[in-house]
């Protein structure tokens, strides 16, 4: 697995044990899906205001979000799966964690595993669908023994 960072945001310090986390996070999707780990991903840490641009530019929605995934359209293979683009807003990364009362590093792994789930296809705008989604967070988060 290879992950790619991008730090444009001055909120936390990412850290080797942040690195560590997304990366434990993301292979643990793969573990549930029974995918292997020859996978590309990249993930940017952001601001709020940059992720507000973003998801108004992007989605059309003028507000800031927690994450967004940006999946690739094709199926693009060199040497490994490139699955896309994870943009992290480390702003409400501490602000969820707090009002739900969990670490930061819980949130920050679940919006990873969240995001991952979105970069292979998953999606919670119909009540199935968000079912479906909502049981693969668990399953991974389980797997990565990180409980609320």
């Amino acid at each position: 697995m290879e992950v790619y960072y991008d730090d444009r945001q001055d909120d936390i310090e990412i850290t080797d044990e942040i690195k560590s986390l997304v990366e434990k996070s993301i292979a643990s999707v793969l573990k549930v899906e029974g995918l292997d780990d020859e996978v590309e991903v990249s993930v940017s840490f952001v601001g709020d205001e940059e992720i507000k641009n973003l998801n108004r530019d992007y989605r059309g929605v003028d507000r800031s979000t927690d994450v967004l995934s940006f999946p690739m359209d094709d199926e693009f293979i060199i040497d490994k799966r490139i699955l896309g683009d994870v943009i992290i807003n480390t702003r409400r990364v501490m602000e969820q964690a707090e009002e739900l009362g969990h670490s930061h590093e819980r949130e920050l792994s679940y919006l990873t595993v969240h995001s991952i789930l979105h970069l292979l296809g998953y999606d919670h705008m119909e009540d199935e669908d968000k079912r479906e989604m909502r049981e693969r967070e668990k399953l991974s988060m389980k797997e990565l023994e990180i409980y609320r």
